[in-house]
């Protein structure tokens, strides 16, 4: 048997340093009232994520039919045209 599988594997792993984002379609979006803010409190309220750990990512599956404020990590750009289409802000959150 070559060298190679005979020793053990260790070292540098990059799963520490892993980005989780917690992606959210549009269609979901439409459960909040007109003109509300949408941030990470509120989604999870309203039972969208449950956890306090990782990024939320708004995706722009389905379509978004009330004016919101929507504060997230980040944004598909077909979200954020959505959103400002129908009059709403998109706020980066750090």
């Amino acid at each position: 048997m070559p060298l190679t599988r005979r020793l053990p594997k260790r070292g540098f792993n990059n799963a520490r340093f892993k980005i989780v984002y917690h992606p959210i379609n549009l269609a979901a979006l439409n459960a909040f009232e007109d003109g509300s803010v949408v941030d990470r409190a509120a989604l999870i309220v309203a039972g969208l994520i449950n956890s306090r750990s990782g990024r939320i990512k708004i995706l722009g599956t389905g379509e978004l039919k009330k004016k919101l404020t929507v504060k997230a990590e980040s944004f598909s750009t077909a979200a954020r045209l959505a959103i400002e289409k129908l009059g709403g802000q998109v706020e980066i959150a750090k």
